[in-house]
């Protein structure tokens, strides 16, 4: 139901209406800038952890923050540490998602060829479909099966937090987020180190072997990592293979937004909220076309990557911090079905493709 006309209310990430918290007097509170500051440090402490870890013993750094965030769930709790914690959950994951518009490279998508673009485009949409139809399977709900196979057809775990973005926690809770991160590292891992060895048993050429671990492994770090580890034409290969699929978030994102907008049941729809773009969507596409149009420097470009990174892993950890443990261990292992499906249809898909279509 739509808030009374007298009554304070924003529109926020999702396209809903809240109340807002009022000062009993009307006006509408907004949070003073030190309420943020507690939770920001407890993020930024837990992110500086992270990167430690993740630089000492080569581990996923998005993967150990998320683990510490969910150990450091009790703190999350707090009431001094949760504005500051939903800022770095909310604000700071839409940024690093825009940012990321800007490390999309037209010419190189461009140099697959349309036989390599089509098979992208085949592996990621049944990958997408892979995590809906298990998702639905699993009694999970559509909303479950977009993020899942979205962050596996896509790129991992930024992919994951944009989609969740449009998403929203009235449609798909915490808890099953924080579980499918968790799911979707932990295949790219697996995938980083079995790919390669799959590709040299299988008789793959360089380019063969770039097009399956570019196209199928989640995370582009490590898809990129795993090309390399095959030989340096494979990961020349991987890396633009996987640029096609990262160049796809943008527009993936918008599509789902208007999707979940126009679908019978979507909140927004019930409520009477027209659908408009999430902001970090249009300036995700407008850094790419601006990307591509104008001669960025690359000391700009890497800057970018730095700070959407460091964005991305503040917001991975404040949202676990923020998912109550008792519904992890409510929804148990059916989140975690969806991304095993869809990470091995990208990988069967994938490998017929590099096999019989890639020279």
């Amino acid at each position: 139901m739509k808030p009374a006309a007298s009554e304070p209310y924003y529109g926020d990430l999702y396209c809903e209406y809240y109340l807002a918290e009022s000062d009993g007097q009307g006006d509408v509170r907004r949070a003073a800038l030190r309420e943020y500051v507690p939770g920001l440090l407890l993020a930024g402490i837990a992110a500086l952890a992270s990167a430690f870890l993740a630089n000492q013993y080569g581990f996923p750094v998005m993967l150990l923050g998320l683990l510490i965030g969910l150990g450091l769930s009790f703190a999350g709790e707090g009431e001094k540490v949760a504005t500051g914690l939903d800022f770095a959950s909310r604000r700071l994951l839409q940024v690093g998602i825009a940012l990321l518009g800007l490390q999309v490279g037209l010419a190189q998508v461009l140099a697959l060829g349309w036989q390599g673009l089509l098979g992208v485009l085949l592996v990621m949409a049944g990958t997408f479909a892979a995590g809906i139809g298990a998702a639905r399977m699993m009694g999970e709900g559509r909303e479950a099966g977009i993020l899942a196979g979205g962050a596996t057809a896509i790129c991992g775990a930024s992919a994951a937090m944009a989609l969740y973005g449009v998403i929203g926690r009235e449609r798909l809770d915490q808890a099953r987020f924080a579980i499918t991160l968790v799911g979707v590292a932990l295949a790219s891992a697996i995938a980083m180190s079995f790919y390669p060895a799959f590709a040299k048993l299988a008789g793959m050429s360089d380019a063969q072997a770039g097009f399956l671990i570019g196209a199928s492994v989640h995370d582009a770090a490590q898809a990129i990592g795993g090309g390399f580890s095959f030989s340096n034409e494979a990961g020349a290969s991987a890396t633009v293979v996987k640029l096609a699929r990262v160049a796809m978030l943008g527009p993936i994102v918008a599509l789902v937004a208007f999707w979940l907008s126009r679908s019978g049941g979507a909140p927004s729809q019930q409520r009477g909220v027209r659908f408009s773009m999430p902001w970090f969507v249009l300036a995700f596409l407008a850094l790419a076309v601006a990307g591509n149009a104008i001669a960025v420097p690359e000391a700009w470009r890497a800057g970018a990557l730095d700070f959407s990174k460091a964005a991305l892993l503040l917001a991975v950890i404040a949202t676990a911090m923020r998912s109550r443990l008792e519904l992890l261990r409510e929804a148990g292992w059916r989140p975690l079905v969806p991304v095993a499906a869809a990470s091995l249809t990208a990988f069967a898909l994938a490998s017929g493709v590099a096999l019989f279509a890639i020279a």
